[in-house]
This record gives structure tokens, C-alpha cells and sequence, in this order.
């Protein structure tokens, strides 16, 4: 795709600031600023965030900086609704994984979404994650592509309820397992194997008796809802650029908005450590903490005057 020429910008105007002088980063100013005059030309954004944005809350991520697998895949939808067998290791590991989940709180990268958005900056947020973490942190334009964890949802019945309600049901009904203690793991699951998991008593749904009861996330092997992907291409389409943050892209589901964006002419930023697999599309890429770069970016563009925040008329 043809790169748009992007002003590489000393920082807001008229202050000779640039995003180098506003916070100590391992990367190069030249990338960092170049950032800062990538935004200041694209002043409504659609963001697309990855698990990069959760690990300061303590959230495990998947893969590596190269993109590789950090531990096995996780389980199919197929496998999860075809045997009693994984949903009893899946709910098990899922008991104590909760604890870690369940207590994250936002950090910096959200939070500086969130100041981004209150700017007038972003048109949408698409995350991958499944944490919830940006609309807690006051993000309010929000797409959860993949779904919340904090919801579980009857495949029989539709019924849905709070994961912290289920998590209760769970250990009144497996002490023995809810006294075990494992290293956290992505999307609130845990390091628990080498285990006999057919002593432990599966969730019913209390609407209906039946189930089984699934998280209310997108799994391996299950398709995205349409309205959700529909939504968030026609909030691409009112943006003027699409800024990658915390995520590799090795998952088509979110790869495909990149890939979208290229199409249409839009230029991409991205800051994440390591790898992409859009780094042919990217026109400006920085490699660091990627909550440390979004705080740099929101304080070097709180300097602007009011004007360079809006959005051009008839957008």
C-alpha cells in the first residue's frame, strides 16, 4: 500500500516539545516522535488492542516477542462443547485462574487510552483481550471482539450471568480443588495439570438446569459475531487511522482490521514490543512498553491547542 507522508513533528506546537522529552524510553526519538506527528495527522482513531495492555495488570500473555506460542494453545470450542472431560479441566483451572483475573485492574496503557479518548481522539476501541479492562478504566467506546470472561453464558438456554457469581458456586461445590494454588495463566486460567479432573463437579445453568455453561468469549475454532465485526469495520471507516497497541496480530480475527485499513488507504501505527504480522503495513512502528509510550503520546498531545484534537468537518 502507499505509506502516507506523516510529519515527523519536535512536539506540540509551539513548544518545541517532542515525545522524547516528555518520558525516559529505551527506543529511539526519532520512532517515538514520529508517533506523536503520526497522530497529530490522524485525529480520529480506531485503536485495536492485544494482550501486551494487560500484562502490567498482571494478566499472562500468549506468545513471544518473535509471535511464537509461549505454552499450548488453548482449548478448541469444538473440544470444550464435545467433552465433559475438557470442561472439567477447563472449569477447574478456570477456578483458581479467577482469582488472578477477577482482581486486575486497569494500568497505564488503559488508562492513557482512556485520557486518548476523553481528548476527542478515538473513534473506537476494538480490544481482543477479554478482560474487561478498558471500560474499567473509563473507556467508553468499546468493542470486545472476543467477549467478556466476567460473563458466562448457558449454550442451552442463552441465559447469562457474572462469572463472580459462578465462581462461588464452584468452590462451595470443590473445596478440595478451590484450597489449590497455580500460576496464572492467560484469559483467567492456571497452570493446573497432572491432574485426576474427574472428581470435579461441572456448572449447571440455574435458569434452565441444563447448560453446559461456557465462558462468554470467543474460543479457538468459533466465529466472531457478525455485528460485532460489522460494527467495528463501519468505526473504521470513520477514522482517519488505525493505531495498533499491545498485540502481535498472529490472530485473523484482528488482523483482518489491519489489513482493512491498508485497503481503504489509512495509515497504521503501531507500538508493541517485537514482531507483528502486519509489520509490511505499518508505517510507524514503536518497539517499547507499550503503556509508557501511550502515557508519552497522551501527555506531548495535551499540549495542543483544542483545534488540532478535532475532528475536520463533514468526518
Amino acid at each position: 500500500m502507499p505509506r502516507a507522508s506523516l510529519p515527523i513533528s519536535d512536539g506540540p506546537a509551539g513548544t518545541g516539545q517532542g515525545l522524547s522529552d516528555t518520558v525516559p524510553m529505551a527506543a529511539s526519538a526519532g520512532g517515538l516522535d514520529a508517533l506523536l506527528g503520526w497522530a497529530r495527522a490522524c485525529p480520529r482513531l480506531f485503536v485495536l488492542t492485544g494482550a501486551g495492555c494487560s500484562t502490567a495488570s498482571g494478566i499472562p500473555d500468549y506468545r513471544d516477542e518473535g509471535g511464537a506460542w509461549k505454552r499450548p494453545q488453548p482449548v478448541t470450542y469444538q473440544a470444550f462443547m464435545g467433552d465433559d472431560a475438557v470442561r472439567r479441566r477447563y472449569w477447574a483451572r478456570s477456578m483458581i485462574g479467577w482469582r488472578v483475573m477477577g482482581g486486575a485492574v486497569p494500568g497505564t496503557a488503559h488508562r492513557a487510552l482512556a485520557a486518548l479518548e476523553a481528548m476527542g481522539r478515538v473513534e473506537m476501541l476494538l480490544t481482543q483481550n477479554v478482560d474487561g479492562l478498558h471500560g474499567a478504566a473509563g473507556q467508553q467506546r468499546v468493542i470486545d471482539l472476543h467477549g467478556r470472561i466476567d460473563t458466562v453464558r448457558c449454550m442451552a438456554c442463552e441465559a447469562r450471568m457474572p462469572r463472580a457469581l459462578l465462581q462461588s458456586w464452584l468452590e462451595d461445590r470443590n473445596p478440595a480443588w478451590a484450597a489449590l494454588t497455580a500460576t496464572a495463566a492467560p484469559d483467567g486460567d492456571a497452570d493446573l495439570d497432572g491432574r485426576d479432573f474427574s472428581a470435579f463437579t461441572l456448572p449447571s445453568c440455574p435458569h434452565c438446569g441444563g447448560g453446559p455453561l461456557k465462558p462468554d468469549v470467543v474460543f479457538f475454532g468459533e466465529s466472531v459475531p457478525r455485528e460485532r465485526v460489522e460494527a467495528a469495520r463501519a468505526a473504521l471507516g470513520r477514522s482517519h487511522g488505525l493505531l495498533v497497541a499491545g498485540s502481535s496480530l498472529m490472530v485473523y480475527s484482528g488482523f483482518r482490521f489491519v489489513q482493512a485499513a491498508a485497503d481503504a488507504g489509512l495509515p497504521v501505527a503501531a507500538v508493541n514490543r517485537g514482531m507483528t504480522r502486519a509489520d509490511g503495513l505499518i508505517a510507524v512502528k514503536v518497539e517499547d512498553d507499550v503503556g509508557a509510550v501511550l502515557e508519552a503520546l497522551v501527555d506531548a498531545l495535551a499540549g495542543d491547542p483544542p483545534a488540532a484534537a478535532g475532528v475536520p468537518q463533514g468526518a
